[in-house]
């Protein structure tokens, strides 16, 4: 299975130039002409707004960052996303750009233009020529991961989401993260991935993981992840995939597990749960996801399962608005209004679902068999 995901990601790899864009960036804050990437799901649409992920280290991190993106909105694992990529290899401008005081840990006068433009010049940019989601990630290695951390020290975040990939710690940083995450009022998610090898900030990276971990807020969604076998080379491409589904597990088709641990032990009804799910990531991602059909068909079993009939109802309007041409919406109306006891109404809504298309387990055949079970009981 390892083998397959790794071929599909090179292949993605592979496949990257029709979405992707290279142009030189004049700078004003700069006073640089930058090299920067930028991808664009194919089938991008006015209609709807995509989440930014600001990739530092482009040389790098940019095509395995597009390979990820790629494979998991394909499997509905993330949304699509707009990415931006900022090269910085040439001539090792990483460390002019991301370069800090070591009295004060504070960026220098490079560090700080370079602050602006990303805040105030690339986003900007992207957010005035297409349709970004308020939620923007931030993805960074060794010293660009660091720099990340000062858009930290606003009074509110300018990214969402950070993912530092075995960082390269500024003076002080270990007690300064720990502190600023704790204060911020909003909803963040902090990703630190590392190797397991010896390197020189190690003891001050697991310091500042204890301390994060202290932190108790609902607000803070914070993930480590150590990987054995890792250098700091190989780092880089290993915690991509699992940062992916930290911050975007909402995202995600309501799974076997969640089914069993959360939505048939809830004492809420099951729509309820399907509600909350989706306002949740409206609130967090800032635009509305369709409902999938996986989760319906998800909440249909719970509804069943837990004789939660009132639920049929919104559902089956959720079901009309999502899959109009189906029988989906007017067959679970059916079943409502059957345990409700209006079989009239009943019979009448089977007689709709019969005349519209079949969809996953739901047959035409199915929908006969309710009409003919309410004439024989009823004489319609």
């Amino acid at each position: 299975m390892k083998r397959c995901l790794l071929l599909l990601i090179g292949l993605l790899c592979a496949n990257l130039g029709a979405q992707v864009k290279k142009e030189i960036f004049e700078s004003f804050k700069l006073q640089e002409r930058r090299d920067v990437s930028y991808y664009f799901p194919e089938d991008y649409s006015e209609e709807k707004n995509y989440p930014l992920l600001v990739v530092l280290d482009a040389d790098y991190l940019f095509d395995l960052v597009v390979a990820n993106t790629k494979l998991y909105s394909r499997e509905h694992r993330m949304p699509q996303a707009i990415i931006v990529g900022i090269h910085q290899s040439e001539n090792d401008i990483r460390w002019e750009d991301c370069d800090y005081d070591e009295a004060s840990g504070l960026p220098t006068e490079k560090g700080k233009l370079f602050y602006e433009f990303l805040g105030t010049e690339i986003i900007p940019y992207l957010a005035t020529q297409y349709n970004i989601a308020p939620f923007k990630m931030f993805i960074g290695y060794d010293i660009t991961a660091n720099f990340g951390n000062y858009f930290l020290f606003k009074d509110k975040s300018l990214f969402n989401s950070y993912l530092s990939i075995s960082p390269v710690l500024a003076t002080d940083m270990e007690s300064r993260v720990p502190a600023r995450l704790a204060d911020l009022n909003q909803e963040l998610f902090y990703n630190v991935v590392l190797e397991k090898e010896k390197t020189e900030d190690r003891q001050r990276i697991l310091q500042m993981n204890h301390s994060i971990k202290s932190i108790t807020k609902e607000s803070l969604h914070y993930f480590f992840d150590e990987y054995e076998d890792a250098d700091h080379t190989s780092i880089i491409a290993y915690g991509l995939g699992k940062a992916f589904d930290n911050v975007f597990r909402v995202f995600q088709p309501i799974s076997p597990k969640e089914y069993k641990t959360e939505i048939l032990t809830s004492n809420e009804p099951a729509f309820q749960y399907l509600e909350d799910r989706y306002n949740r990531i409206e609130k967090l991602l800032g635009f509305q996801k369709p409902v999938e059909l996986n989760d319906i068909m998800a909440i249909y079993a719970a509804c069943l399962k837990k004789d939660d009939f009132e639920s049929l109802k919104p559902l089956s309007e959720v079901c009309k608005k999502q899959f109009p041409d189906t029988m989906l919406g007017f067959y679970f109306e059916g079943e409502y209004y059957e345990e409700l006891g209006e079989p009239k109404k009943a019979f009448k809504t089977f007689e709709k679902a019969f005349q519209m298309e079949e969809i996953d387990f739901l047959t035409k055949d199915m929908a006969l068999e309710k009409i003919d079970a309410l004439k024989a009981d009823f004489g319609y």
